[in-house]
């Protein structure tokens, strides 16, 4: 029995005007793409909103670490208290993440100078204060952490204002993030006194620090939201990129074919181990002429890439303000000293940071520059004070070396930045009957929490 397939309504479909084809289906299909638009953005809605509320239940303290006098640790330290600080991380399952609303919490890395006296502080979520401390004295047994209030309670939060007036900027990788930038081990000599043969970058921005007058105010602020590992892959990638490799793209169709090739591969290992040997002495050769062929430049981009992710990461942010009175605020000198503080970190080959013109600095040009400004500097403020990632542009990757490069306490015998908060060394523990009061840090300026 012959089966009979009529194809005439097919045909008289497509014999229609092309016009005619498009409405049609248009009319048939063309609901499932706005569908799922409309569903992505109700998904976004929801998260938005469980994560907000979940985020207002959070608690957060602000510490103030006092230096030790005589620091002569090195970077080293410093790079060991930010791996400790991965211990943050944690996998959310599906129920946390879409129903409760949670999210990787955050650490914010502070250096603040108020009148001329400077601080080292962190903003951590109060769940995380017994890490803080262990990862601080584990490394510096004689520092001193002091809970305190927040220096930025009090400071405007809106602009114009009558009395003080800002300027601020996030500060941004010029260059993919997988390129690291100069770090403390090209600060490092090998000629001239122990003591002097390593160049803190820290002096500049302690002695920029120290010279500030009464009303003025510089923040600096580098969040840190710790990460797996995963991203190491996009280090692969951009050494892949850089020796001309083909780039499999990341989709699930891509993916399923790689899963049923590689199975395909397993599969066969054994009958073609001949050819498999082959095959993989001339992806040896191969592999080898490649580098062969590269340029200084890019060997180095290679090597950088390859050091970078080998090391513990974290995606991060940095922000800067300088707030002063009116009639003493001094841009060129501060504004100036604080970019010229992180242009010591370029390597022209690798990566540096930049101010971000496009969208975060405080200054404007061309249509609505005052109403345009204004907004900018409400934004850059309001991102500093609540300590937020989502405010400004995308997160940085920055791995522990780069991390400890910008943010450490300075070393002593380097630099000699008077009015720094420092410990006066180590103390005897007080007799237990003694009665131990709250200490004030920094002559009033950084006030003790009430507890």
């Amino acid at each position: 029995m012959d089966i009979i397939i009529d194809l005439s309504s097919i045909n008289a479909f497509f014999n229609q005007p092309s016009y005619v084809i498009m409405q049609r289906l248009l009319l048939l299909f063309g609901w499932i793409p706005v569908c799922f638009v409309f569903l992505w953005g109700a998904l976004q809605m929801w998260i938005f909103y469980i994560q907000t509320k979940w985020g207002k239940t959070q608690k957060f303290i602000l510490l103030a670490i006092d230096i030790p006098r005589n620091n002569e640790q090195t970077m080293k330290a410093v790079e060991n208290l930010f791996t400790y600080f991965g211990g943050a991380h944690g996998n959310k399952n599906l129920i946390e993440k879409y129903w409760i609303g949670e999210f990787q919490l955050d650490f914010s890395f502070e250096i603040v100078s108020i009148d001329g006296h400077t601080q080292f502080l962190i903003h951590s979520p109060e769940e995380f204060r017994n890490l803080v401390e262990t990862a601080i004295y584990s490394q510096y047994p004689d520092a001193e952490i002091t809970e305190v209030n927040d220096y930025t309670e009090g400071m405007p939060d809106k602009f114009p204002d009558d009395e003080y007036d800002i300027w601020g900027s996030e500060f941004i990788q010029a260059n993919n993030p997988m390129y690291p930038i100069k770090t403390y081990k090209h600060f490092e000599h090998l000629i001239g006194e122990t003591e002097t043969q390593y160049k803190d970058t820290m002096a500049s921005l302690m002695d920029l620090c120290s010279s500030l007058r009464k009303g003025e105010q510089l923040w600096f602020q580098l969040l840190l939201t710790p990460i797996d590992f995963k991203w190491i892959e996009q280090g692969d990638r951009e050494i892949s990129k850089i020796l001309k490799e083909k780039i499999a793209d990341d989709n699930i169709v891509d993916k399923a074919i790689k899963i049923f090739l590689q199975w395909l591969s397993d599969a066969s290992e054994t009958v073609y181990s001949m050819w498999g040997d082959i095959e993989d002495k001339e992806k040896e050769e191969d592999d080898v002429l490649k580098m062969m062929n590269l340029k200084p430049k890019e060997k180095k981009q290679i090597e950088a890439i390859q050091e970078k992710i080998s090391q513990q990461g974290f995606e991060t942010k940095i922000r800067f303000i300088y707030l002063a009175k009116k009639d003493v605020m001094n841009k060129p000198k501060v504004v100036n000293g604080f970019v010229g503080f992180m242009k010591q970190f370029v390597d022209l080959d690798l990566n540096n940071f930049k101010p971000d013109l496009d969208m975060t600095i405080t200054s404007t040009a061309y249509l609505l520059k005052d109403y345009r400004l204004n907004r900018r500097k409400n934004n850059i403020i309001k991102g500093y004070k609540n300590r937020s990632t989502a405010i400004g542009r995308n997160q940085g990757l920055l791995n522990i070396e780069e991390l400890a490069t910008l943010w450490h306490f300075p070393v002593e015998h380097v630099v000699k930045a008077p009015l720094i908060q420092k410990t006066p060394g180590k103390k005897g523990k007080p007799p237990m009957y003694l009665p131990v009061s709250e200490k004030v840090v920094s002559e009033d300026i950084f006030e003790t929490h009430a507890k």
